[in-house]
């Protein structure tokens, strides 16, 4: 077996593990005596670990400054915590959340040593000056299992509205020092939060597994995660604090890291290339809009492959994926694959994930949509679907 040529980018040094958040304190003082603490507005600040987190800093002799994230994070917040903020002296900036905070204190953190807007470089928006670092250092510890953003250079930030978008700051500088991954924190999580941040990690999982860009290290992460996630995923949806709620998180936070190291490595596909102007243009959670996307995404790509590169290795994953979730083998790939989308169509249902149409889509925004999906998770789809098929999937779920 030949091996092919691949590349791996710079990675986060990963902590993952029940207790795991015990470890922040002292790795935080390693880097200065002051920090900016980035985090939601309730869920963790309400907890018990918030006032030992903050008595632990203290104990240790790190001040710290604080700022809370309460939706998606737009490039002004960025900008206003980086002019708030830059003369404070900060060594470090720790995130503790879901995606939109880890993103929002990522961009922060690339910033504050410079000062400067983060419009100067959000790709296809922005001013297209190249950002080179230096960041400030970073730690990431997410509260939810879903975006995988604790394993990724990129900072996605969003403007909602007619003429909104959803685009990303990225660079390997932007990378998190350390990504502390403790499952304990997902306790809290309520069950529709797990719902819509685990599809987008399976999605990210599956999307990468059978990108353009896919490579043997990355097919085998994103292997383990999706039976990671296939183990515990309705597990953890249950909640509770018994043995099997508390396997079943544990395996759902490992399903998101492996998702988020995946997509960094690999890129992504058609969901998440419209996820990003269904964001920008309608109020809808984006991992919703990717779990709601998702099968009949899947249903599109294994359709257009058939068609037109029935050799394609994605057909052979996406038949191997459909074993992997259901346990059954098959007589043909067509078989195969025609039940990995039936599977993921009852997770739909399952889940009782919300129609595009709830969120104000209709079919004549339809074309403005496909217009708007063709950036960089579009370009890793394992084939190039033309504007009829992009929409397609948009019609079946509105």
């Amino acid at each position: 077996m030949t091996i092919p040529a691949f590349s791996i980018s710079r990675l986060p040094r990963i902590l993952f593990g029940s207790g795991q958040l015990a470890e922040l304190p002292k790795l935080a003082r390693s880097y200065g005596e002051k920090a900016l603490l980035v985090t939601g507005v309730r869920s963790f600040r309400a907890s018990p670990r918030w006032t030992r987190l903050t008595a632990s800093l203290a104990e240790l002799g790190m001040s710290f400054e604080h700022m809370t994230v309460s939706d998606e994070p737009t490039p002004q917040l960025v900008d206003g915590a980086v002019a708030a903020f830059r003369g404070q002296h900060i060594d470090l900036v720790v995130a503790i959340g879901g995606g939109s905070v880890l993103d929002a204190a990522k961009a922060i953190a690339g910033l504050l040593p410079h000062g400067n807007s983060v419009m100067d470089h959000l790709e296809g928006v922005g001013r297209n000056i190249p950002y080179t670092g230096p960041a400030t250092p970073f730690i990431a510890v997410p509260t939810t299992a879903g975006t995988g953003s604790e394993a990724t250079k990129n900072a996605v930030l969003s403007v909602r509205g007619e003429q909104g978008f959803k685009k990303s700051f990225r660079h390997e500088c932007l990378v998190p020092e350390y990504a502390i991954v403790d499952p304990d924190l997902l306790a809290t999580c309520p069950p529709d939060l797990i719902a819509a941040d685990g599809m987008d990690a399976f999605t990210q999982l599956l999307e990468s597994y059978v990108s353009a860009r896919a490579n043997p290290m990355t097919d085998a992460l994103a292997k383990s995660g999706m039976e990671a996630f296939r183990d515990g995923f309705f597990a953890a949806l249950q909640g509770g604090d018994n043995e099997e709620a508390r396997a079943g998180r544990s395996a759902i936070a490992y399903a998101s890291l492996m998702s988020g190291i995946t997509l960094a490595q690999a890129g992504l596909g058609s969901v998440h290339g419209l996820a990003a102007p269904l964001g920008a243009f309608y109020p809808i959670p984006h991992g919703l809009a990717c779990g709601t996307l998702l099968a009949e995404a899947t249903a599109v790509n294994v359709h257009a492959l058939q068609e037109r590169a029935p050799e394609h290795p994605a057909l052979k994953k996406y038949a191997g994926v459909a074993e992997l979730l259901t346990g059954h083998s098959f007589k043909t790939q067509m078989e195969a694959c025609n039940a990995l989308v039936a599977h993921l169509h009852n997770w739909t249902e399952r889940l009782a994930l919300k129609r595009l149409g709830h969120f104000g889509v209709e079919p004549a925004h339809v074309p403005k949509i496909v217009a708007n999906a063709r950036g960089t998770s579009m370009q890793t789809n394992p084939v190039t679907l033309t504007d009829g098929e992009i929409g397609e999937i948009l019609l079946n779920r509105i």
